[in-house]
């Protein structure tokens, strides 16, 4: 991704509550790279645009 970051940071609870998923499967997923993040000390920052390009992945794999 070479955009020039433009958004804003969430944190691991409010990307639960935007993929209305529990914490594991939130972990999973940024663990795995599903969703592009990266951690300062122990706290993972995940830009807001990762989250929607993520479902925008996941929308075209279901067709």
């Amino acid at each position: 991704m070479n955009e020039t970051f433009s958004g804003e940071l969430i944190t691991v609870d409010e990307l639960c509550e935007i993929l209305m998923i529990g914490k594991n499967m939130a972990y999973r997923l940024l663990n795995a790279g599903e969703i592009q993040c990266f951690k300062i000390s122990r706290e993972w920052k995940i830009p807001r645009n990762s989250v929607y390009e993520y479902i925008h992945r996941q929308c075209k794999a279901e067709k």
